[in-house]
């Protein structure tokens, strides 16, 4: 499990079997299309796992975290 930051200083999450290639594969223009648009990327973040399947699960609970605190701000903004 990776995350990158982007040129636009959004974060990009993503899951590989092979860090150092697909990084090169992004800031080429190959990794996706969200991160295609925003180059260059750079790593920021990464974890190992011994399976492809436990790197997923732990991708979705960042994602999920990431959610949980975009709501918590966008009710934090409407009480205001």
């Amino acid at each position: 499990m990776y995350i990158l930051r982007c040129s636009n200083g959004s974060y990009y999450t993503g899951s590989t079997v092979n860090l150092e290639i697909r990084i090169l594969q992004h800031n080429h223009g190959e990794g996706s299309n969200y991160t295609k648009k925003h180059l260059p990327v750079e790593l920021v973040y990464f974890e190992l796992f011994q399976r492809i399947e436990d790197a997923f699960h732990r991708e979705k609970q960042y994602r999920d975290g990431v959610e949980k605190r975009k709501n918590c701000l966008l009710v934090d903004f409407t009480m205001i």
